[in-house]
C-alpha cells in the first residue's frame, strides 16, 4: 500500500437543496452542517480545503474556519460540475488529487477521506470512490441506498438504486436474507479525481443512465472512463438529505457523548 499522497479536499455546498432547504446551514448541536464537513476535511490532513458554493450565506458561515471559498454558479447539474468550475478558478495542476467531500457528510471519517485519495494514487483511473459491504436485505432493496458492482480489477462496473447484483436463485426463494457468498456493496458518495479530469468531466454530455438513476458517476462510466473502487477503512455514517436524517444525526452525535 502506498503512502497517502498530498490531496486537496473540495466541498460542493449548494444552498437550494430541494428536500432540505438551506441544508448546508442547518445545524447539528448548534454547528452548521457545512462547518462540520469542513472540520472533517481539515482533520484528514488535506493540503487545502476549499468550499465551492453558490451563496454568500454559506461563505459567511465558514468565516474563520481556516478554509478557502470559491463562489460558483447556481445552475450546476451536480457537485462534480461545481468542482470543475472551482478547479478552473483555483488553477490546480492537472495531476493534483482532488477529493470531493459532499457538503452533507458532517461525520465523514478522516481515514475514509485519506483512503479515497490513496485509491486514486494507486490506480491510473481518472476517478476513485469508496464502498462498504451490505449485510442487510432492507438496505439492499432501499432505492435511497446506491449499490455498485465492481470487477476483478477493483474498478466499477455499474452503480444503481436497484438491488445489485441480483442473486437469482437465492432471491427466488427468499428476499428477506442475503446470500453470504454474494459481494453486495453500498456506494459511499465520496470521490477523488485528478484535477485535469474535472475539466473533461464538465464537458461530458449528460447521459441517459445518469439521468434515469439520478447518479452523476454514471456519466463517467457511460463515456468510457474508469472509476477505481476501494472498501472504506471506517464506516461512514449516513449523510443528511431530510429532516429525519438531521434528527438522526443529532441523536448519533449525542450517543457518542
Amino acid at each position: 500500500m502506498i503512502p497517502v499522497p498530498p490531496f486537496i479536499v473540495a466541498i460542493p455546498a449548494r444552498y437550494g437543496s430541494t428536500r432540505l432547504p438551506a441544508k448546508p446551514l442547518r445545524e447539528i448541536a448548534g454547528v452548521p452542517i457545512v462547518v462540520r464537513v469542513a472540520q472533517r476535511a481539515l482533520q484528514a490532513g488535506a493540503t487545502d480545503v476549499v468550499v465551492a458554493t453558490d451563496d454568500a450565506r454559506i461563505a459567511e458561515a465558514l468565516a474563520g474556519q481556516g478554509v478557502k471559498l470559491c463562489m460558483t454558479r447556481a445552475d450546476h447539474a451536480s457537485g462534480s460540475d461545481r468542482l470543475a468550475e472551482c478547479a478552473a478558478q483555483c488553477g490546480w495542476s492537472d495531476d493534483a488529487i482532488v477529493v470531493n467531500l459532499q457538503g452533507d457528510e458532517p461525520f465523514a471519517p478522516a481515514a475514509g477521506i485519506r483512503e479515497v485519495a490513496r485509491a486514486l494514487a494507486e490506480d491510473d483511473a481518472p476517478m476513485a470512490t469508496l464502498a462498504a459491504p451490505i449485510h442487510d436485505a432492507h438496505e439492499l432493496f432501499d432505492p435511497n441506498v446506491v449499490k455498485l458492482v465492481r470487477g476483478a480489477s477493483g474498478r466499477a462496473l455499474y452503480f444503481s438504486r436497484a438491488p445489485l447484483p441480483w442473486a437469482r436463485d437465492a432471491f427466488a426463494a427468499d428476499r428477506t436474507a442475503l446470500p453470504p457468498e454474494v459481494p453486495f456493496l453500498r456506494h459511499i458518495g465520496i470521490y477523488a479525481y485528478r484535477a485535469g479530469f474535472l475539466a473533461r468531466y464538465a464537458q461530458l454530455v449528460r447521459t441517459p443512465l445518469e439521468q434515469a438513476e439520478s447518479l452523476e458517476q454514471l456519466r463517467v462510466l457511460e463515456h468510457g472512463h474508469a472509476i477505481a473502487v476501494r472498501l472504506t477503512p471506517e464506516p461512514f455514517p449516513p449523510g443528511i438529505d431530510t429532516e429525519a436524517d438531521l434528527a438522526r444525526a443529532a441523536q448519533w452525535l449525542r450517543d457518542r457523548g
